[in-house]
Parts: structure tokens; C-alpha cells; sequence
């Protein structure tokens, strides 16, 4: 699983809000648990963030429910923004969810470290382990001091990409010659994409459109448009060419901002972007109030079974048109957890077993929810949606990248401090004009990120830990190119 897509999972994951639904089995089987002659079922909580992913979970609970019928999951989906806050709040208070997926913050190492989670270990054995791809278990990972704790579900897959309305773009005349719907792939073609669009349409269709009530989209269009551009960190990590963040000093960020605020400029961004939520916006894209939106694959289940499949989607438009940098994953990945206060462990592990089968993963893939862990899952043949084979045939843009854990597993015991403001708040900043000097906001919010990042390697060599910012450096890294853990 990429980090893209952990913080897909992490950045990565659409936002909205969403209620919980508890889904019970029956009483009086020879699955129930007994308690002084009384027939009982255990319930489990289960969180998560998906929302347009919401019609798997609750396929894959009832088929669970069916094959374990003395256990029912009361699943809640959070707030995507607000779920490590939740989530940290629930673990202080005693009432964590019995299985959840993993929150971005803090680490998965400080989760460990601070006793959120259960080791997997007494059920995931090597025969277990062994249906997954070769790699999938690394120290510094998904393991800690020997211990298991999760699993990757996902396969390298570009979490991000521009997504384009085929009739907002025909009204607009923006066709080749054989009369397909011309998709850019530079910012230059973005740029009179949406000035085409405003023109033809008279102001009353824009460009593009997000919805950034969540604080999610504006880091979406930076990370996609400035990793395309050549900067590898994105909005995810350090320059690992460096080891060091980049906001200031790389100008990509600058100029991708000020492109930002011109289209903003000339009205070519959808007015209320800031104020409504990404699954308002996907649902604005749909009835063509604008013609180009940034987001991941979780876009494009709820379109299609609303009816809407005429798009086309591109990953990684960027000023040349060829992607200068690419999405990075790594051995290993994680997703979900058992908590260390699970009532019933072994109902958990059941649920989180299900979770990870290959089955539950193959109709994953052909649901068109993303690509599974399991290579087998991810044919093409099973995929009869043609706009989720365009996402299949753009795996090759994820690679693997470098892991400092990897090459020194101290370094997973580093715990960096939240630097704020952080690019939410910085980004929002800019673009409503609280900010006006952008390339001193970049740089500030670099100085912050580096400082934390600086300060949490000291304390940690206070401490014993053999760690240098020397370990976030990897000067021999192409990121045009695979890494691989024998070059560290």
C-alpha cells in the first residue's frame, strides 16, 4: 500500500460525514455465545472513514455476519479531518472501537508505543502471512519489535487524479480532431481548458471546482499538480533526496500557487469551493457545474451507480506533460487495527480477517473501489467499468520509494510533533488572500516542518536512539526509479 494511499487513507481519503449503522445478527445459533443459559451475541465496533466506499463495508458485513452469525459489527464512519482527534479522544476515554482503521495521526509506531493497539500475532501466522505478496510484513512498518500489528490492502495505485467532464469539455469545443474530448495532461492545457469553458459557457460553468470544507482539496491540487511537477516529497513527506521539506525552497509549490490564485482570478474555480464539502463538489462535477475536479478512485463508484460515467481521468498533469516525479509507496502498508481494549479479540481478528481476504479483495477490484494487495484480484478482464480500467492502467505512476524506518528501524521511534499551521491552514491562507506573500508562507511553514522534524531527532538521540537527520536523506534516490531497501 502506498503511504498516498495510506494517506489517501491518510490525505488521502474523501471527506463527509456519515452515520453509524449497526447491523445485527441473529440470537439463537451454534455460532452465539452463552452466558448463564442466556443466548448472547458479541457486538463489535468497527470505524472507519469511507463514504463513497460505504456500499462495500456494508456488503462485505452482511456476508460476514451471514458466515458468523454470533457476531455483529456496529460500524460508524467519522468525519474523515476530524478522525484521528476522534479516535485519539476514544482511546483516552475508554471506548475505542474493537477494529478500525488506522488513523494518520500520531504514527503507527506511537500508536504502538502508547498501547492502542493489539499484536497480531497470535493469529497471524506464517501460513497466514504467506497469502500475502512477498514483502508485505516489514520491522519499521507494520511491525514493531517482532510484532505484527497490520496488513496492506491495497496495491501501489496513484491516489490522486484530475477528473474531466466529457460534457462540460464537448459545450466548450475542447475536442481533437477525431472528435474524442481532448484531456490535458500540462498545466498550460488545464489553464485554457477552463478559460475555453468560462468563455463558452458565458461565467455560468467554471473550470475546475473542489470542495475544501474538510480542509482536504487545496492540499489534493498541490500534491498532484507539484508531484507531477517534480517535487517527490509532495505534500506528504520530506525530499528524500534531502531529507529535509521543501515548501519554500522548492519553487514548484510557489508557482503552482500563483497559477492557483490567477485561474481563481479570472474566475475560472467553481465561487464556494471553500465552503462546501468534496462530496458536494463530486456531486456539482456530475451535473457539469464545472469541468474538472481533483480526487482519488473513491469518486467513482457513487457516480456510476447515480449514472454518471461521462468522464475521463488523468494522474500527474504537470508543466511538460510528462510526470517529473511519481507517487511512492512502500514494503509493507497498513489499514486496519485491532484495539488493545477489544472486548472480544478473537471476534475482532475474525472481522479483521474477513477484512484482508482475498475474496473481500476481489470484490473490492471489481466493485472499482481501487486495486487489491492481492495481485491475482487486479485483472483487467474482471473490470467492466472503462473510466476504473483508465485508473488500473495508470498503476505504473506508483513505485516503491525510500523508508527511512527500513534502513534504520530507530528512526520509527521518532516522534515529530505537529507542526501548525500546517498546509491546510497555510493553503486556505493563501487562497482567500489572508496570506498574500506566498513564497514567505512556504517558507515558514518549511522552517516549522524542519524545526519539529529536527527537534523530535534530538530528543530521540537524548534518549539513546542511534538517529540522525542524516536517516530522511538518501542522495543516491532517483525518483524516476523504483528504490529498493539493497541500495540503503
Amino acid at each position: 500500500m502506498s503511504p498516498i494511499q495510506l494517506n489517501r487513507r491518510q490525505l488521502l481519503r474523501a471527506a463527509a460525514t456519515a452515520g453509524g449503522a449497526a447491523l445485527l445478527a441473529g440470537c439463537s445459533t451454534p455460532g452465539d455465545k452463552t452466558t448463564g443459559g442466556a443466548t448472547t451475541a458479541a457486538t463489535l465496533a468497527y470505524w472507519d472513514w469511507y463514504v463513497s466506499q460505504a456500499p462495500w463495508v456494508q456488503n462485505e458485513i452482511k456476508l460476514f455476519q451471514k458466515a458468523h452469525s454470533g457476531i455483529a459489527i456496529k460500524k460508524t464512519t467519522q468525519v474523515t479531518d476530524k478522525y484521528p482527534d476522534l479516535m485519539a479522544l476514544a482511546v483516552r476515554s475508554g471506548t475505542a472501537p474493537d477494529v478500525f482503521l488506522l488513523p494518520k495521526a500520531p504514527k503507527l509506531e506511537d500508536q504502538v508505543s502508547q498501547g492502542w493497539l493489539t499484536p497480531l500475532d497470535k493469529w497471524a501466522t506464517p501460513a497466514w502471512q504467506a497469502r500475502f505478496p512477498e514483502g508485505s510484513f516489514v520491522e519499521g512498518v507494520n511491525v514493531f519489535d517482532g510484532k505484527i500489528y497490520s496488513a496492506p490492502f491495497s496495491a501501489l495505485a496513484p491516489s490522486l487524479q484530475l477528473y474531466i467532464h466529457h460534457g462540460v469539455f464537448k459545450e466548450a469545443g475542447l475536442v481533437n480532431p477525431d472528435g474524442t474530448v481532448f484531456v490535458p495532461k500540462t498545466w498550460d492545457d488545464i489553464t485554457r481548458a477552463a478559460e475555453a469553458i468560462a468563455t463558452k459557457s458565458g461565467g455560468k460553468v467554471f473550470g475546475l471546482g473542489f470542495g475544501n470544507a474538510q480542509k482536504g482539496a487545496l492540499p489534493w491540487l498541490i500534491e498532484l499538480f507539484c508531484r507531477g511537477a517534480g517535487s517527490p516529497g509532495g505534500t506528504q513527506s520530506v525530499d528524500y533526496r534531502t531529507g529535509k521539506w521543501t515548501y519554500g525552497t522548492d519553487r514548484n509549490y510557489a508557482d503552482f500557487l500563483t497559477l492557483l490564485l490567477d485561474w481563481k482570478k479570472r474566475n475560472f474555480i467553481y465561487p464556494s469551493s471553500m465552503s462546501i464539502s468534496d462530496e458536494q463538489a463530486r456531486a456539482y462535477f456530475a451535473k457539469g457545474r464545472f469541468g474538472m475536479i481533483v480526487g482519488g478512485v473513491w469518486n467513482q463508484p457513487a457516480w456510476e451507480e447515480g449514472g454518471f460515467t461521462d468522464y475521463s481521468l488523468v494522474t500527474l498533469p504537470s508543466p511538460t506533460g510528462t510526470p517529473q516525479a511519481f507517487f511512492y509507496g512502500f514494503p509493507g502498508g497498513y489499514l486496519g487495527a485491532i484495539s488493545a481494549k477489544a472486548k472480544h479479540p478473537d471476534d475482532a481478528w475474525a472481522w479483521l480477517d474477513w477484512f484482508y481476504s482475498k475474496e473481500a479483495g476481489k470484490r473490492w477490484v471489481e466493485g472499482g473501489y481501487g486495486l487489491s494487495i492481492y495481485p491475482d484480484n487486479n485483472d483487467p478482464a474482471a473490470v467492466t467499468s472503462p473510466t476504473f480500467k483508465q485508473y488500473v492502467a495508470m498503476a505504473g505512476t506508483a513505485i516503491n520509494g525510500p523508508v527511512p524506518a527500513i534502513r534504520n528501524p530507530d528512526i520509527a521511534k521518532v516522534e515529530v510533533a505537529p507542526a501548525q499551521p500546517d498546509i491546510p491552514d497555510v493553503a486556505a491562507g493563501i487562497y482567500t488572500g489572508q496570506l498574500k506573500d506566498v513564497p514567505k508562507a512556504l517558507k515558514e511553514l518549511e522552517d516549522r516542518l524542519n524545526d519539529a522534524l529536527s527537534t523530535a531527532v534530538a530528543k530521540a538521540k537524548g534518549q539513546g536512539l542511534k538517529v540522525s537527520m542524516a536517516d530522511y536523506a538518501f542522495a543516491d534516490w532517483d525518483p524516476a526509479k523504483p528504490y529498493t531497501t539493497k541500495r540503503g
